[in-house]
Formats: structure tokens, sequence, C-alpha cells
């Protein structure tokens, strides 16, 4: 184990010895002079960000994935916001969840306490330092933030701001720390840190998941890729005003931020539904995303050899079977027909990644069958994929989406980051 690294690893977890011990109030005061110090130091973060950018540019990053590394004055508005958000909320800790007494009279009570030290390993996001640097502070826990080398200036001065407000506010600022090194070797030293580290959580793409899940010697917390879905039935678009609908959520899903994980990647469409969609789809999207369609709904778009048309500049390719495995994270949409809701609930459960799916419908049996069946963190009706975060559920901050089933599941918020104890208490009794 590197030397630098054991240090933080003790650092951390004698921070949060003393951190498990605060209660709300000072625990609120700590954060709140912590998104303090990060609006103060703003011009230098985002001089940082833009070391980062330029380094990502010139690296040939594409701009669906630059634009997940970008800071600006709005994203750090936002990231003080869900600061506050998280102070806002009541405190996880020390909650009693159920109690009872003992045949013998003793009382059993059952507690929420902090999981501990946490690590996160992540890629670009900047926001993710400060998002999970909360969370585990209002939690009780200390937290080693390993993001990717791409935002390593930004995460630099972002954990300068929050320790310094920390320390500013009262709070302990030994219970936020970075592994900076940018060498890969980091990951695998926390990956096997028993008895520092309680758990991790890897938030990124599927190689960096599978790295962490395959390695580790700690219990994992298991973020995943989004391969999301949405599928259309001929009953949400019989009239125009429900295609236009059916329409914008496809594009906002799509187009809004398609380097995110919440981000719709293939468009199942009911065989029925093929000759209403697809032509209007085809015009809004054009000249924004391209299409990767199979034969069936190909054949739907129609003609596009009218150079006056806004058709002229869509870009349509023929579907292969890695178009339905791939999380794209750019601008372009696979799509494919299915016969029936089953037959999208199947494609779903094979493909999918567990994470975000949708179903259009105005066929409330087939919106409690897709519900009921589909396997996935969360599952939405009538609505964009683009709704899957911690912000958006009222979590003010997320650790990231969880697409494991045991402990959590979902964007992960405060209570993520508990566990629970049994406190007895007794009068003598002996067995």
């Amino acid at each position: 184990m590197s030397n630098a690294l054991e240090s933080v690893f003790i650092s951390l977890k004698q921070a949060q010895a003393k951190l498990a011990s605060e209660n709300r109030v000072s625990k609120d005061k700590a954060l709140a002079a912590a998104a303090a110090e990060i609006d103060k130091s703003r011009v230098s973060i985002l001089e940082a960000n833009a070391r980062d950018v330029e380094k990502a540019r010139n690296g040939g990053m594409k701009e669906s994935l630059i634009d997940r590394l970008m800071l600006n004055d709005k994203r750090i508005d936002g990231i003080i916001e869900g600061i506050n958000i998280v102070i806002r909320q009541d405190d996880p800790i020390g909650k009693v969840q159920t109690g009872w007494t003992h045949p013998n009279g003793m009382q059993i009570e059952k507690v929420t306490v902090p999981i501990g030290v946490a690590a996160i390993i992540y890629e670009s996001r900047p926001n993710v330092t400060a998002d999970c640097a909360a969370l585990a502070y209002k939690a009780g826990c200390s937290i080693l933030l390993r993001g990717s080398s791409s935002a390593l200036e930004s995460n630099k001065e972002l954990v300068k701001a929050i320790k310094t407000g920390l320390a500013a506010g009262g709070g302990i600022a030994d219970a936020v720390d970075l592994a900076q090194s940018g060498d890969r070797d980091e990951v695998d030293i926390i990956l096997k840190a028993r008895g520092f580290i309680d758990v991790v959580l890897p938030r990124g793409g599927h190689e960096l998941i599978r790295r962490v899940v395959e390695n580790a010697r700690i219990p994992v917390i298991e973020t995943g890729e989004g391969n999301c879905h949405i599928y259309v039935e001929p009953s949400y678009i019989g009239t125009k005003a429900e295609l236009n609908n059916a329409v914008d959520i496809i594009l906002n899903a799509k187009l809004q931020r398609p380097g995110v994980c919440n981000a719709v990647e293939t468009l199942l469409v009911r065989k029925d539904a093929l000759d209403t969609l697809m032509p209007e789809l085809a015009n809004r999207i054009a000249g924004k995303a391209e299409l990767r369609c199979d034969a069936a709904s190909k054949a739907a778009i129609g003609n596009t050899a009218n150079a006056a048309s806004p058709l002229a500049e869509l870009v349509v390719k023929d579907a292969v079977e890695e178009d339905w495995e791939t999380e794209f994270l750019d601008y372009i949409l696979a799509v494919k027909t299915v016969y029936t809701c089953d037959d999208a609930i199947a494609h779903i459960n094979r493909y999918g990644t567990k994470h975000s799916e949708a179903i259009l419908t105005n066929d409330l049996q087939a919106s409690k069958n897709f519900c009921a069946r589909v396997d996935a963190a969360c599952v939405y009706v009538n609505a964009s994929t683009r709704f899957t975060d911690g912000g958006e559920f009222g979590f003010g901050a997320e650790l990231g989406i969880s697409t494991q089933k045991f402990h959590v599941r979902g964007p992960m918020g405060l209570e993520a980051l508990t566990t629970i104890k049994y406190l007895i208490t007794g009068s003598g009794q002996t067995r």
C-alpha cells in the first residue's frame, strides 16, 4: 500500500469517528460554510475547469462528454443549491426505525448509524465531488473522492474549497479527501483497503464499473451504466397533440444531455405505431441526432429525397445487434420495432442495464404490465427518463444511481450511507 494513501485512509477513519458524534446543527453549520466557500472560490474553480476542458478537447474527447466535464456559473449555483437542500433535509442518523420489548423485559431498538468511511471512484462530472462530499458529511461518513484525471484540476479546487469551508464552519475538514495522483494504481489500492474503507461506489462507464466490481475486496454499491429505453404504443399517439408530446419526450430524453446515464439510447416502437411516429420523429430529430433503425422503422420514415425538406439533414443507418447493447452517450438513437408490449419488456430485460425505462401508453393494463415486469431501478409511464436524478427526486444531490438490488436502489441520497445498529437496554437480564 502506498504510504501516502495509507496516511489518507487513517486520517479518514479518525475523522469519521469524530464526525459520527456530531449533531445536526454542527454538521449543517459546517456544510453551509463549505457552500459559501465554493461560492467565494468560483473564479479559481472555473479557471481550473477551463484547463481540464482544454486538455480534454485537445485529447479528442467527444463534445457530449465534454458537457459532463464542464462547469459554469449556473452549474456552480446548482452545486451550491444541492448542498443547501442537503442541509435542509433531516439528519438520517440516530433515527429509531422500530423498537420492541423482549419477553424478559429488555428494550430493543433498531437505530440508523453512519456506514463509516466511503470511497467513490467516478469519471468526469466535477459536480459529483461536491454532491458526494455533502451527502457523506451529513450522513456522518468520511469520504475519499477519486475522480478521473480529466477532471483533476477542477476536483482539486473544489475539494480545497470544501475543506476550507468545513474548517471555517467548525467542522471536521479531514472527513473529506481527494486521491489526486492520477495514477491508475490508486484505484487498486482503494479497492483492497479492507479495514479502512467500508464501502466503495463506482460511478461511470461500463469498464470502470466492471473493474471495481471484479477487483474489489471491500463492499461495493454498484451504480450502473444507462442503456435506457422508451417504448411507444399506438394508444399514446392517437391525436396530433399526443404525437407531438411523444416526440417531445423522446427528444428530451435523447438530446437534452446525451452524455448522461439517464439519456435514452434505444426507442422501441410497436409495429402499428411506426407509420404515425417515425415520420414526425425523423422530421424533428433531423440534423440533431443520428438514427440507427431496423428495417421496418427505417421504411416507416418515408422518402428523404427532397432537399428542401428538414429530412435532408437526417442521418439514418441500419441498426446492428451491437446497437441494442450500447450506451452511446452521444447524439445517436437506436430504433427497433416490436409487436407487443411483452416483446418490448423482453428486449429491455435482455439489453437494459436496470437503470431507467419508460413506456408511452394510454392503455392502463399495458402500463401495469410494463411497471410490474420491467427489471429496472426506475420505471416511467408517460415521462422522460431524464428525471432519474437525486436533485429531481428531492435529495438535493446524489451519490449515483444504484442498479443493484441490495441495500439501496435508484438515486442514492443520505439514507444510502446509513446502516443500522441494535441498541438493547436491560436491567440485569441473563440468558
